[in-house]
């Protein structure tokens, strides 16, 4: 695990910026799983579309096949996003007893 340089300060004695960069990283986990899930929904929407509009059957298996990519896309999007956000709150949680 890597050295935490808040190890022994106590939440309540951090500092402005510190708390601001705090901040700033959940909101980046939040942002970054939005991007995965506009990224899955364009995914399932051009698979749908590409059936929907397509005369060939090997077009149509591209459609196929990007509808279960764009659930996969969704569902790894998911997982990191859940164990950023507990290492986040795992580390907060070591910020807030003092480090320990």
């Amino acid at each position: 695990m890597p050295h935490d340089p808040y190890e022994d300060v106590a939440r309540s004695d951090l500092i402005l910026r510190d708390q601001l960069a705090a901040s700033r990283t959940v909101l980046a986990n939040e942002r970054t799983m939005l991007a995965y899930v506009r990224t899955a929904l364009s995914l399932l929407i051009a698979g749908a579309a590409v059936v929907k509009f397509s005369q060939t059957w090997s077009i149509q298996l591209l459609g196929w096949a990007l509808m279960p990519v764009g659930v996969a896309v969704l569902l790894i999007g998911l997982v990191r996003y859940r164990k950023t956000k507990a290492h986040i709150e795992q580390i907060g949680a070591l910020d807030a007893d003092g480090g320990g």
